[in-house]
């Protein structure tokens, strides 16, 4: 059996689980950011990646700028899986970040709970665009700043420079750790819990 057709039964087995409740957390941001990696650092099943070597006739059509080293590319969407309990599990969708599959993005946001908006903050416009699309949506987020080593930005930069709002959650992370990714998606769910709450009925007299 080729390694392929064993990722694609593993992937089979997991979804036929017993859990009755999937969420669907989606994981955007610019080129090169570090959402495949997060996916796969977090994803208790071997992810589905759709990452393609770059070519030559990619040049001039994406940013590399920042992101030289770079030598593979998501051409669909990544995807991993977290148990959270006996009925609830987290399905993760890691969205490509080059300009030219932006328009796949409307359909990854359709039934979805929450997003992670990750960031490079030494290009913090490259995230612009996704935290708009969310915005529009009405889809509740978390930003997380990846560490990509150097000088960064504090906090209160990045907030000021991506104008976010208090509610909106800001962490800085490691794409490459487990826990660090963990985190990041507890810090997610926190807030959907907050957002939920908040707009939870009065009981009436």
């Amino acid at each position: 059996m080729d390694s392929a057709t064993s990722d694609r039964r593993e992937t089979r087995q997991a979804l036929s689980s017993t859990a009755d409740n999937g969420l669907k957390i989606v994981i955007v941001g610019g080129f090169g950011v570090g959402k495949t990696t997060m996916v796969r650092s977090v994803s208790e099943i071997r992810p589905l990646n759709t990452e393609e070597t770059m070519t030559k006739a990619g040049e001039g059509v994406d940013d590399t700028e920042g992101v030289a080293g770079k030598s593979a590319t998501t051409v669909a969407f990544d995807f991993g899986r977290i148990t959270l309990d006996a009925h609830n599990v987290l399905y993760l969708f890691g969205a490509p970040g080059q300009e030219r599959f932006w328009f796949l993005w409307d359909r990854l946001f359709s039934g979805t709970l929450g997003a992670v908006v990750l960031v490079d903050t030494r290009r913090l416009a490259d995230s612009w665009y996704a935290i708009d699309r969310l915005e529009h949506h009405g889809t509740p987020f978390v930003v997380a700043c990846n560490d990509f080593g150097g000088p960064g930005h504090t906090a209160e930069e990045v907030r000021e420079a991506l104008d976010l709002p208090t509610e909106v959650p800001l962490v800085f992370c490691d794409a490459r750790s487990r826990e660090s990714g963990k985190d990041v998606l507890i810090s997610l769910v926190r807030h959907l819990q907050t957002a939920a709450l908040s707009h939870t009925p009065e009981p009436t007299p």
